[in-house]
């Protein structure tokens, strides 16, 4: 069975996540399935372009703009980085930012920007998009000291624009990117990709000087940072405590988290925890799921106090073995959606996509994912094998294709839900929740 602690986590190792996946690349071909084909939750999908990825993958790394276009970043390992923009109405994609072009650079192999990994965001003064780049993995014979560090970078959609602002820390890739555009502000999170303990460094970009100041290590991998309604920057920290940083004091404070109205569980303070986690439109608000935790999370970012107080919302999937989610995004009108996959079955790995609203009693599974659309792409060549990087879709008993590798998602001001799903590099649109 594929133990499937993501892209970023196994590559680390010699049989990272995507060299196991190709081992077991024709899992697509097994027939299997227990869901009848009228419980299938059909999306469409578009295949996205393969040439600004080699390993036809993306991360978390999606976000509508103010002109209802979706920003998607992409990796290509060892060459380049890229924002792609999809236009929902043409049903195209282009290219947004070439990271390589922006910074003047034409590094290669370990040295190269190799991916957009951060959570897009945007500005909600100029409606910029902000992301960030990072490293990719060394090949054998390659130093880590060859990389100098990632960016920050934006994209104006209404003039087309391309602006960097830096390395914020030598040697670490960028993997959060929120803007303050209010306050002039940006704040960022680094990583060093070290392990077991990724040092991220939480830092404050001023927009207008592009000089950065330096909060501390977090010491928390793949950190998203958020902000509240008093501006207040939050970023996770290892052992199950945030920090929360106020631009008009410019002090740092380290907070507590209760849930229930007690002590921080260990699902997220353990070692190694990864917290998933996204705000509501007002700010007032922050939904959590660890990683590998089948459970939902509410805080409050209104609480006085030194602790952040949360409740326990529910199991994502009350009657999975076990689950992965790496995909949680909060709606404009308040519903936090999820793409989960459900593991440990004997048919193999299950995409759900998952939704919570303010009034539920508890997350609700819309059905396992489907794709309406299955000849959008491919999966042989002209000489009938299958192609590289294109092994994350299986075709079930009924005929129905399954994607079971989710990495992101995004939810549109007219209700729309997206997903980023990988090899191969696919957009999934569920049209039955769009807002007619």
């Amino acid at each position: 069975m594929i133990d499937h602690r993501g892209t970023e986590i196994l590559r680390r190792q010699k049989t990272g996540l995507f060299r196991l996946l190709c081992a077991s690349v024709t899992l697509w071909l097994v027939p299997s399935s227990s869901a009848a084909a009228a419980d299938w939750l059909l999306a469409r999908a578009y295949k996205l372009p393969s040439e600004y990825t080699n390993q036809e993958s993306g991360y978390f790394s999606i976000v509508e703009g103010h002109n209802s276009k979706l920003y998607i970043g992409a990796a290509k390992y060892g060459v380049d980085a890229y924002l792609l923009e999809f236009d929902p109405k043409t049903e195209k994609t282009r290219m947004a930012i070439d990271v390589h072009q922006v910074i003047g650079s034409k590094a290669t192999g370990f040295a190269a920007q190799a991916k957009i990994h951060t959570r897009n965001n945007v500005g909600t003064v100029t409606g910029k998009i902000y992301v960030g780049s990072k490293q990719g993995y060394p090949e054998k014979g390659e130093s880590r000291d060859l990389y100098q560090g990632g960016y920050v970078l934006t994209h104006d959609p209404a003039t087309g624009k391309n602006e960097h602002f830096g390395i914020p820390k030598a040697g670490d890739g960028v993997i959060s990117v929120m803007p303050d555009e209010e306050n002039g502000l940006c704040y960022v999170s680094t990583c060093s990709d070290d392990r077991p303990i990724d040092h991220t460094h939480f830092m404050v970009l001023d927009l207008k000087t592009k000089k950065y100041t330096d909060l501390g290590d977090m010491e928390h991998a793949y950190a998203f940072i958020v902000l509240d309604e008093e501006h207040r920057a939050i970023h996770p920290v290892r052992g199950g405590m945030v920090a929360r940083y106020d631009p008009k004091t410019k002090t740092l404070d380290k907070l507590s988290m209760t849930v229930d109205g007690k002590p921080v569980p260990k699902e997220l303070s353990k070692e190694g925890a990864i917290q998933n986690w996204d705000a509501t439109a007002d700010r007032k608000t922050l939904y959590c799921v660890e990683l590998f935790t089948n459970q939902l999370y509410r805080f409050d970012l209104t609480a006085a106090g030194d602790a952040l107080p949360g409740t326990s919302l529910g199991k994502l999937l009350p009657a999975a073995k076990a689950t992965d989610c790496r995909a949680l995004a909060v709606g404009p009108d308040g519903t936090v959606w999820m793409a989960v996959t459900e593991q440990g079955r004997p048919e193999g790995a299950l995409t759900h996509l998952i939704s919570f609203s303010p009034g539920d009693t508890a997350p609700k599974d819309h059905g396992p994912v489907g794709i309406k659309n299955p000849d959008y792409v491919s999966l042989t060549g002209p000489d009938g094998k299958p192609k590289p990087w294109h092994h994350t879709l299986r075709k079930e008993k009924d005929g129905t294709l399954t994607p079971w590798q989710p990495l992101g998602i995004a939810a549109a001001r007219d209700g729309t839900p997206y997903v980023l799903t990988l090899a191969p590099f696919t957009l999934l649109r569920f049209e039955q929740f769009t807002k007619r």
